[in-house]
């Protein structure tokens, strides 16, 4: 039985989820991510969330917690299954505003990664392998 597991949502963000709502979200994760091992990163725009956590399989429970927050809506699971090694295994939260006007690839984007990335913030489910490794790009970790 596999001991470490991915998970990957998507997530309207709700008009009342200002700045200051998005630092207590990351000093939240600064404060409770690391007891239970999980790390990962988050992706916001103005109206969007895309979040992937990596630990045990317990991170579906917390996941099962993440939706109930009302700073968002229409939360969406895209990927959940096991993973070999952790993708951001020092980062308890690391996150990227994306831009309103326009999203740019800074890294070797084919148009199969754009598809993926564009189904992804339509909240269209991915295979567990694309969504991750197109997240790795956007933190130029791969």
């Amino acid at each position: 039985m596999p001991n470490l597991y991915q998970l990957v949502y998507t997530s309207v963000r709700k008009p009342n989820c200002d700045e200051n709502e998005i630092v207590k979200i990351l000093d939240s994760c600064k404060r409770n991510n690391p007891p239970q091992d999980v790390t990962g990163i988050l992706l916001h725009s103005d109206d969007l969330f895309i979040q992937y956590l990596e630990g045990d399989k317990n991170i579906i429970k917390l996941y099962d917690m993440i939706k109930d927050d009302p700073r968002h809506k229409r939360v969406v699971l895209l990927s959940y299954g096991p993973l070999q090694e952790r993708v951001f295994p020092s980062w308890h939260m690391g996150y990227k505003n994306l831009p309103k006007e326009r999203i740019d690839f800074l890294t070797e984007g084919n148009d199969n990664d754009k598809n993926i990335f564009q189904s992804i913030i339509k909240g269209e489910q991915q295979s567990g392998v694309g969504a991750v490794n197109l997240l790795v790009k956007f933190f130029n970790k791969g």
